[in-house]
């Protein structure tokens, strides 16, 4: 399988996210909090499991992960790993923003950026002014 430079992949992100969110929320009906039921540490060890049997796999495909996949293109092969993993990251998340421990929306890849030195006044909560820059390093 030869990979491209071409942007076609990214039609399938909304389209995975959303298959990712109903399908969290139909294992939850049945598992519940069964992923984190034993703290961090069980959440941890539960979420790296899918990584341990992905680094075997593409291992064995001399660290491609697209000849790895290619090679077992079974649904419970390493595709499923790969979700799996992938949701436990989302889980992992939407639990720390649960318990008030991040924020949604701050990621550098969600930020609009403004100029530096784009805005002077200190209230205007443009990420990445240097007033909002300024703030942050106050309240640190």
């Amino acid at each position: 399988m030869a990979t491209t430079s071409s942007d076609g992949h990214l039609k399938f992100i909304p389209v995975i996210a959303q298959e990712d969110a109903d399908g969290l929320l139909k294992a939850h009906e049945s598992y519940g909090d069964s992923w984190k039921k034993r703290g961090g540490v069980g959440a941890y060890m539960v979420m790296i499991r899918k990584f341990d049997r992905m680094e075997r796999a593409v291992e064995k495909a001399g660290w491609d992960i697209f000849k790895a996949v290619e090679a077992d293109p079974r649904v419970e092969g390493l595709v499923d790993d790969i979700r799996d993993a992938r949701r436990y990251l989302l889980l992992i998340e939407s639990t720390l923003r649960e318990q008030g421990l991040v924020e949604g929306g701050n990621h550098r890849d969600n930020l609009e950026r403004q100029p530096k030195g784009a805005c002077d006044d200190i209230h205007c909560g443009h990420p990445g002014c240097d007033a909002v820059r300024a703030m942050a390093e106050e309240k640190s």
